[in-house]
């Protein structure tokens, strides 16, 4: 969405002090086309269905949560997480057992990213990396995953090789063990070389509780590392267009991180990865949980200047870039120097950044303030500028 007259009231300040009001003034139009729900009108699956914007979310919503939810499912984050109570307590033959009133957490994921193998990594260390953001985001401490191969048939056995050794090395490096499988064949032109099916579990302690219901007005926004990176890594791979770049994934394990920060501020509210859909989509779907408007600063957030300048010269914006290698958190404004802090001493954690805070206002919605005082508004993805990228 581009800024203009017409979509902001341009009040002439440093933006900074702009970004410190708890209501940010905007005029009528930018209320008309902040965040909002999509209904699923198509008729059959497209493309857009599975870039993570609000064609996704209408699928999700309307089609699965509706055909088979429940008060776990219908909470959507990247990890389903359920009182070991509520699992083990009739297996051990004590319902009131607590379990120091820890939970288990689950996730799965499918990866089918074109092609393979890109700068920076691959599908199978994608594939480990990606199950373990999604726990680790869910405050969970990842143990296990599960790892299913759809393969086409003529897929050199040695490409297979080198995939699933990337997998063990991304398991050792990310302190989990991969302890069951399954693979299939399939005909050549049926699938497209390989396709990666996980699922994780994890255990989330008793005394930690994130959510967007922990989020509160005045709270800070933060990323723990650059944008973008993931996402415009695998389209320069594909070799399609006119345009060389020295882009790497940034694919990395991040519940070290996670933990660095949990421990360093107890009181850390929320956290997501920013994979399909971006930062941008992310932060709109936490705003239209919470209900409070969310206000970022556009010269605040971390992105490789070749990173950037390959998404000017596709028109892309890179808050709705993927990701595979990073994560956005709400902490309390009195602990996000704290927070920072424990994320940069770790690798992947040292351009974490302070990108904006919760306000009041406007509500439900996603606002950048832009470098010269305006502000303009951060919708949900519609489209796919970025297929197969995870």
């Amino acid at each position: 969405m581009k800024t203009g007259a017409g979509l902001c009231d341009y009040q002439r300040v440093d933006p900074k002090n702009r970004l410190n009001k708890d209501e940010l003034k905007v005029n009528s139009n930018i209320a008309r086309v902040r965040s909002r729900g999509m209904k699923l009108k198509d008729d059959y699956v497209t493309l857009s269905h599975g870039a993570g914007g609000k064609a996704s979310a209408a699928l999700v919503d309307q089609v699965f949560v509706s055909g088979y939810g429940n008060e776990v499912l219908a909470e959507l984050t990247d990890a389903g997480v359920l009182p070991l109570t509520e699992l083990l307590g009739e297996v051990a033959g004590n319902e009131d057992a607590d379990f120091g009133g820890g939970k288990l957490a689950m996730s799965t994921d499918s990866y089918v990213v074109n092609p393979i193998v890109f700068p920076g990594g691959s599908i199978g260390e994608l594939a480990v990396n990606g199950t373990v953001n999604d726990l680790a985001v869910s405050g969970a401490i990842p143990k296990v995953i599960s790892a299913g191969f759809i393969l086409e048939e003529g897929l050199p056995i040695a490409d297979l090789r080198r995939e699933v050794q990337a997998m063990r090395e991304a398991a050792e490096n990310a302190g989990v063990r991969i302890v069951t499988g399954d693979t299939k064949v399939v005909p050549k032109g049926s699938g497209d070389k390989l396709f990666i099916n996980t699922a994780g579990i994890g255990i989330v302690p008793g005394d930690r509780h994130l959510g967007a219901s922990k989020v509160q007005r005045g709270d800070r926004i933060i990323v723990s590392g650059a944008i973008a990176d993931h996402g415009m890594s695998v389209m320069m791979a594909r070799g399609d267009l006119a345009i060389e770049a020295p882009i790497k994934s940034d694919t990395r394990a991040v519940n070290h991180l996670v933990e660095a920060l949990i421990t360093a501020v107890p009181q850390t509210r929320w956290m997501r990865d920013a994979t399909r859909g971006g930062l941008g989509t992310v932060l709109n779907e936490l705003a239209v949980a919470t209900g409070w408007g969310i206000a970022i600063e556009d010269e605040s957030i971390p992105v490789h200047d070749m990173t950037r300048g390959a998404c000017d010269m596709l028109g892309i914006d890179p808050i709705y870039v993927a990701n595979e290698g990073m994560f956005c958190a709400v902490v309390p404004a009195e602990e996000v120097d704290t927070a920072l802090e424990a994320l940069r001493a770790l690798p992947g954690g040292e351009e974490a950044a302070n990108i904006g805070r919760v306000v009041s206002k406007p509500e439900s919605s996603v606002v950048m303030v832009t470098a010269f005082g305006g502000t303009r508004m951060i919708d949900m993805l519609v489209g796919d500028p970025l297929p197969r990228i995870c």
